[in-house]
């Protein structure tokens, strides 16, 4: 397992979170998801032989908020 941190912007309130979690808890590879507001971050626990760090960025993007690390 490997774990990353976002920082993401964009977000605004519990329904931002609940988004980017569930969209992120859904691809296959990912163990684990902490959404948190106050420190705009996505901390992801993920295997990297099945999915990768660009691949993770994208789901959150595609779900309208902006990575910036």
């Amino acid at each position: 397992m490997q774990n990353i941190v976002f920082k993401v912007e964009g977000m605004s309130c519990s329904h931002c979170e609940n988004r980017i979690k569930k969209a992120i808890s859904n691809l296959t590879g990912v163990s684990n998801v902490v959404v948190s507001l106050p420190d705009k971050s996505v901390t992801v626990d993920f295997n990297p032989s099945l999915i990768t760090e660009s691949q993770i960025r994208e789901t959150i993007e595609d779900a309208g908020y902006d990575v910036i690390s």
